[in-house]
């Protein structure tokens, strides 16, 4: 497919989801060549300018996840550079890594999203447990794969759990556990592919979970909730999605609690394409193989 041009797969990057973005950007190089198109691995975390300006790229297939990739700095410097790629831009690349300037746009808009404060060295613990209850999620607001998460069931474990996230150098967030079923959207080009069901054995959909557990995490899709439900939080995440500016494809992350209400967790504009990631799994079931995903991201350039 000559008519794609030469394609640079950013990939690697210095993020703590740096192995992450090698397996899923191998997976796209992968993809790419084996349908004959002219594509080439850069690791943005050397000297990623030199390595896009001393070779002809057409485009640009953005396989980076975290700081550095995900949060609209390579965007900037594409844009600057003048070379098209994948995905949401400048603006919505930063807000979407954001969580808590998220879950603020989310709360203007009415989306719904569960309550959450700001956590720091000199945080009243007893009051936060007294305004979001237990348990409570804490997390790195600019962390993606669950690093830096921990789900918090007493006060004793709120400053520790506050500790471990705020080792990533960002705001910590604490927010309000939602007792449910755990749901994702993959969205492709305004399309939101079929949902989703994540259940695990773990205290929550961790890291672990995601990368390690080949056996005890399972993905259920179809989800086999009514349709008329699935067609509604289809639509809620579609919304969420383009109310960040998201463009191209990405994910929103769900929950479902006991009484079939929604709340907004967050929006990955480049979400996982390893052997593991839920993307693609969303896209074999709609019919499109893992190949033809690639090819279709990339086409929406």
């Amino acid at each position: 497919m000559t008519k794609m041009g030469k394609i640079a797969v950013l990939m690697g990057g210095t993020s703590a989801e740096r192995d992450i973005s090698l397996k899923s950007g191998r997976a796209i190089l992968n993809a790419l060549q084996r349908q004959g198109i002219e594509a080439t691995a850069i690791d943005s975390a050397h000297d990623v300018v030199t390595q896009l300006t001393q070779t002809h790229f057409d485009k640009i297939f953005i396989a980076l996840h975290g700081r550095g990739g995900e949060d609209g700095t390579i965007q900037g410097v594409l844009e600057y550079l003048g070379l098209p790629y994948t995905g949401s831009g400048v603006l919505a690349s930063a807000l979407a890594m954001d969580k808590y300037r998220t879950k603020l746009l989310w709360q203007g808009l009415g989306l719904p999203t569960p309550p959450c404060t700001v956590l720091h060295e000199k945080s009243d613990w007893a009051a936060v447990i007294q305004t979001l209850g237990l348990p409570l999620m804490v997390k790195p607001a600019l962390e993606g794969s669950s690093v830096g998460i921990s789900k918090v069931t007493t006060r004793a474990e709120l400053k520790e759990a506050w500790e471990t996230a705020a080792q990533f150098n960002c705001i910590v967030i604490a927010e309000q556990y939602i007792t449910g079923k755990e749901y994702t959207a993959a969205i492709l080009h305004d399309t939101v592919l079929p949902l989703i069901q994540l259940e695990t054995p773990h205290a929550f959909y961790d890291f672990s979970a995601k990368y390690a557990s080949d056996t005890q995490t399972s993905y259920i899709c179809p989800c086999n909730l009514p349709a008329e439900q699935e067609k509604a939080l289809q639509a809620l995440s579609l919304k969420a999605f383009l109310s960040v500016n998201a463009t191209g494809w990405g994910r929103v992350d769900f929950m479902v609690d006991a009484d079939n209400k929604a709340w907004l967790i967050e929006v990955n504009t480049i979400p996982g394409m390893t052997d593991h990631s839920l993307v693609p799994m969303a896209a074999k079931v709609s019919g499109l193989s893992f190949d033809a995903l690639v090819l279709r991201i990339l086409e929406h350039i």
